[in-house]
């Protein structure tokens, strides 16, 4: 009798752990996230923390899980990837997809901006701002941006005669400010730069200070160039289907929400530690920073002005507010410079 009720009372609790087992998995939500940075990079360690710290906050009821580097889809194929649900969740620049994005562009026009953080925040107020119906087939989540960008070279540039015709790796609006300071663009990923250096493809490349360590750019260049007055960032985005956003219950949408308001400042202030690492990382390596004079930095401000105003007139010839979003973006550096500090 004593072994019957054993048997009884263990048939139950087995029955119940396989209940509960069961009713956890049902209630389990699991997504995917594309993430165009390699698995070392630390923006995408940060977009991992934010994706761990969904979970937590929906006490397990969401999975996510995360595909860096290009491997679920390429950076270029990212919001492609979203809209067709090959991953429910991407983060790549809107670069890639130059024309695409058109108000989004504005963002990378070289405004100067300082630093990471005032560009980050910018780049997502910016967004809030304009509302551009481009993006309406996807959630976004959050834009971040890096800090300014900067020309690093194999040979030294202190001026624009020593630019000229030099072939230079950019990408998006980038490549129409290496165009007004007299060099040749040559549109390329993070990913492709440092064998395009290596071999002598491109002379230069225009990027954050940060790629010199993170994408390890330090080792095929020699001198950097800081002209921060000309600065100006890529926009990333962080997006997610739509359709999976939608069937989210509304608690679950509060979390991702309140989370990715939290993580634009975090990706701000982690794009600053990052390009003081690489400054750091690259004199290392031996290598110089040239800083412009005043004169010559008043010329390279002249130089890319025209890029800022075509970008204005070019829009509003297809019906959209070119004057706005340079003036918005303005306002936005300003604000938040005066905020978070030069």
């Amino acid at each position: 009798m004593k072994k019957t009720i054993l048997c009884f009372a263990l048939a139950i609790t087995v029955a119940l752990a396989f209940a509960a087992c069961g009713a956890k998995k049902e209630a389990e939500i699991t997504l995917s996230y594309s993430i165009f940075f390699p698995p070392a990079h630390e923006q995408c360690k940060i977009a991992t923390d934010w994706a761990r710290e969904i979970e937590s906050r929906s006490g397990g009821r969401v999975k996510i899980n995360i595909y860096p580097g290009g491997t679920l889809v390429s950076a270029d194929e990212t919001y492609n990837g979203v809209l067709k649900g090959i991953t429910d969740i991407g983060m790549s620049c809107f670069a890639y997809t130059l024309g695409r994005f058109q108000i989004m562009e504005a963002i990378d026009l070289p405004m100067g901006y300082p630093n990471g953080k005032v560009a980050t925040r910018v780049a997502h107020e910016f967004y809030k701002a304009m509302s551009p119906k481009a993006l309406d087939e996807v959630k976004v989540l959050y834009i971040h941006a890096h800090g300014p960008g900067l020309l690093h070279t194999k040979k030294p540039v202190a001026n624009l005669a020593a630019l000229k015709s030099m072939k230079i790796r950019s990408t998006g609006l980038s490549s129409k400010v290496v165009k007004a300071l007299g060099g040749v663009p040559v549109a390329m990923p993070q990913g492709a730069t440092y064998e395009a250096l290596q071999k002598g493809v491109v002379e230069g490349t225009f990027t954050p200070i940060e790629t010199l360590k993170g994408w390890k750019q330090a080792e095929v260049i020699k001198y950097t160039t800081d002209c921060r007055d000309i600065g100006y960032t890529t926009a990333m985005y962080v997006v997610m289907n739509k359709a999976k956003w939608e069937a989210l219950p509304d608690d679950l949408k509060k979390i991702f929400a309140e989370t990715s308001e939290e993580w634009v400042d975090v990706h701000g202030k982690t794009w600053d530690r990052l390009d003081l690492e690489g400054r750091e990382f690259s004199q290392k390596q031996g290598n110089s920073i040239i800083e412009l004079s005043p004169e010559e930095n008043a010329k390279w401000k002249a130089a890319v002005r025209p890029v800022i105003n075509e970008y204005a007139k070019a829009a509003a010839g297809r019906g959209l507010p070119g004057e706005k979003a340079v003036a918005t973006l303005r306002k936005l550096i300003s604000d938040y410079s005066a905020k978070y500090g030069n």
